[in-house]
């Protein structure tokens, strides 16, 4: 079993709990989320030369409002389960999987955005404007900015997450964006929404 396998199994244990801090019994009156449908895709983008590795430092996307000048560094904990950026400090932060590629390295860098949080509307909240080619950037630490266009949309019942597809190994310099969706049950979110984006040209 490689490296990367194993990584993939002990994320297969945080798929469930992943992004549950996303809303709450005491929220005030949020936007309405995502709903939960069929995937969206698009043909992937013409691909541009893979970076070196630098730690991601923030998060743009035009369409949906985005513009984070910092990045929260995620670990897996000792129950194996994915950590989120803090729901009460830091709910307008994107974090990033240290386990992960930086964005721009070959394979699939991970980052993890709220749409919401018991306080209300976060980084993510404007999520549904976000559409099949839009860009998303992430700046980095040597002063370069890796830019991924969007391929595909999906929608997934948190139970029902593709955790190899999300997590699993790729040649190419990919990115994931997870956040939440779906209606609110014993105080978490029911979904997810992962955008699957390819680097391309900045």
């Amino acid at each position: 079993m490689t490296r990367t396998r194993v990584t993939v199994v002990a994320v297969a244990v945080a798929a469930a709990a992943l992004l549950t801090a996303c809303g709450g019994r005491d929220s005030p009156v949020l936007p309405a989320a995502p709903e939960i449908v069929s995937t969206a895709t698009a043909s992937p983008a013409t691909a541009a030369a893979s970076l070196p590795k630098s730690r991601p430092t923030g998060l743009k996307i035009g369409s949906a409002g985005v513009d984070a000048k910092r990045m929260v560094d995620l670990k897996i904990d000792d129950k194996g389960e994915l950590g989120v950026p803090d729901p009460d400090k830091e709910a307008d932060l994107p974090g990033w999987w240290e386990g992960s590629p930086t964005p721009g390295e070959p394979g699939a860098s991970v980052l993890v955005a709220h749409f919401d949080t018991r306080h209300g509307p976060a980084l993510m909240k404007d999520v549904e404007k976000i559409r099949l080619g839009d860009r998303i950037a992430v700046p980095r630490e040597d002063g370069t900015t890796a830019v991924f266009a969007v391929r595909e949309i999906e929608k997934v019942d948190k139970k029902a997450f593709p955790t190899e597809k999300v997590y699993g190994a790729t040649d190419r310099p990919e990115l994931r964006l997870l956040t939440c969706g779906g209606e609110i049950r014993d105080g978490h979110r029911t979904g997810n929404v992962i955008f699957y984006a390819d680097l391309v040209p900045a």
